[in-house]
């Protein structure tokens, strides 16, 4: 009876000791919920960038026009009262466009420097890759290490700090492709494609009956800046057994041995992919990461690190289809 007494007590010193995920859970839930008062479907998409929010990680949203790339950000950083910067990459857009520049004041006789769009919480950057390479390299050190390096002078970014992405996959006239080194530096790329039927016809619908011009007037703050990075520090608190933490470095070991493969994960992919996993945890109330976790951040952050090799390619295998065999030929941990 002692014993039973004892394992009770014990059970509900352990319950007790877990991470509260309640309000995380639930805050989550309801920025789902404002951004659905404007976006059908493309939950996956939601969820995704969602994750990214929690994990601190940057996104590249690859979509033909019309898909809800832009709008859909839009409406996340509404959701969060954060400083929102948006950035038209454009073919004439210089480094300095985006950073910032060095203008000389006449009253005091000395340069002064006038910080850029990037000095944002939250920032959108649409069709990234619609500016050459010395405009996007502009990007690699702010999205890496979070800071800016002026004549000399470092500039650390306000927290919380997110890029979001765009890009056409379809229209390559006038575009430039992203170096391998800054796709590295996103740790999602989500694919989004076209609303089945029945979601088309609920968007003809709720714009048929819509009798607001600006639709995001409909969506309302939810969290701060300040709970943003509380919920960042409680999921870097998800437990990862190691037999876990064994799974996600033989998925990444087998992209630099697989024969389909030119080119394989880096070390960053690692931490990227168990950084994510914790959140995607976190979102379905969990305080620990289980096998569907790490599968189901697999391919959103693989995707644009792995390169499918000549020869495959021109077969038709691509990046999705070449994770997913990695997948299935790897044991599950139990």
């Amino acid at each position: 009876m002692e014993n039973n007494k004892e394992n009770n007590q014990s059970t509900e010193t352990e319950f007790r000791n877990r991470i509260d995920l309640g309000e995380l859970r639930q805050n989550i839930d309801q920025i789902k919920s404002e951004i659905a008062k404007v976006i059908v479907g493309q939950d996956k998409m939601i969820e995704h960038l969602l994750a990214a929010l929690l994990a601190n990680g940057h996104v590249l949203i690859e979509g033909v026009p019309g898909v809800a790339k832009t709008i859909t950000a839009k409406l996340l950083a509404k959701t969060i009262a954060v400083d929102f910067s948006r950035i038209q990459f454009t073919p004439d857009l210089m480094p300095s466009d985006i950073l910032g520049t060095s203008i000389f004041n006449m009253k005091t006789a000395e340069f002064e420097y006038k910080k850029g769009p990037i000095y944002a919480n939250f920032v959108l950057i649409d069709e990234i890759n619609r500016s050459p390479a010395k405009t996007q390299a502009a990007l690699f050190e702010v999205m890496e290490e979070r800071q800016i390096t002026m004549e000399g002078k470092q500039y650390t970014m306000s927290n919380p700090f997110l890029v979001i992405a765009t890009q056409n996959p379809i229209e390559h006239e006038g575009t430039y492709r992203l170096p391998e080194a800054q796709l590295d530096r996103f740790l999602f790329k989500i694919e989004v494609g076209y609303p089945n039927l029945e979601q088309e016809i609920q968007i003809i619908k709720k714009q048929h009956e819509s009798k607001l011009e600006n639709k995001i007037e409909l969506v309302e703050q939810v969290i701060s800046g300040q709970q943003l990075q509380q919920y960042q520090k409680i999921i870097k608190e998800i437990v990862v057994e190691h037999n876990l933490i064994e799974y996600i470095a033989k998925i990444i070991h087998n992209t630099r041995e697989n024969p389909f493969l030119y080119l394989g994960a880096s070390p960053r992919a690692s931490l990227a992919l168990l950084t994510a996993s914790k959140a995607f945890a976190g979102i379905r109330g969990r305080d620990f990461v289980t096998p569907e976790d790490i599968k189901e951040a697999c391919f959103a952050v693989l995707r644009h690190r792995i390169i499918v090799s000549p020869e495959r390619e021109m077969e038709g295998l691509s990046a999705d289809e070449v994770i997913k065999q990695i997948l299935d030929g790897i044991e599950i941990p139990r």
